[in-house]
């Protein structure tokens, strides 16, 4: 739990803040209090701690789903990052990535795109060393692991849609993972 937490950091602080003030409003016994926080455990594929292999973390955040949802992920991890995304074939939607270059710009060491890399490499090319394309997780998961440094943070984030619902690309982003 405590390696959660530190990994996670805002987002379970704010949850379980946000638990300890509603519990306090209805008056809520000390049982109660403990299923509110239980309930926050059960927040699936939302920045949640996979593992930690040889001093490198992984993170599942299969349920963002769009660049404003990356951005706040990429806000609440603490360190280097490489960012595991879906592949975007729109190029229109550049615009809506720009929010993410300052981000990237301090934290991103690299970005592995399960699919087409185009609009990452138009949006992020100047500013962010590796920008890979990969057809499958297995082939992200592992390329990520193998190009990171102790301490870095691997993020699936994904910022689009690619027609895989976002649980079946968590369980599978944590099942290659688990294969390494």
């Amino acid at each position: 739990m405590y390696e959660t937490i530190v990994t996670q950091g805002r987002e379970k602080t704010h949850n379980g803040l946000a638990g300890i003030d509603s519990s306090k409003l209805k008056k809520l016994r000390s049982e109660h209090l403990k299923a509110c926080f239980n309930l926050i455990d059960e927040m699936r594929h939302k920045l949640e701690f996979v593992a930690r292999i040889k001093g490198v973390s992984f993170i599942d955040d299969a349920a963002s789903r769009s660049p404003l949802s990356t951005w706040y992920a990429l806000e609440t991890v603490e360190g280097r990052v490489v960012w595991i995304a879906n592949g975007v074939t729109s190029s229109n939607r550049a615009s809506e990535y720009k929010r993410l270059r300052a981000l990237a710009e301090s934290k991103v060491e690299r970005i592995i795109c399960l699919g087409d890399k185009a609009l990452y490499q138009t949006v992020f090319g100047d500013i962010v060393k590796d920008i890979i394309q990969v057809d499958t997780m297995a082939e992200a998961v592992t390329k990520a692991f193998y190009s990171s440094e102790e301490n870095t943070k691997v993020l699936f984030s994904p910022s689009a849609e690619n027609g895989i619902s976002y649980e079946e690309q968590g369980e599978t982003f944590k099942h290659e993972v688990n294969e390494l």
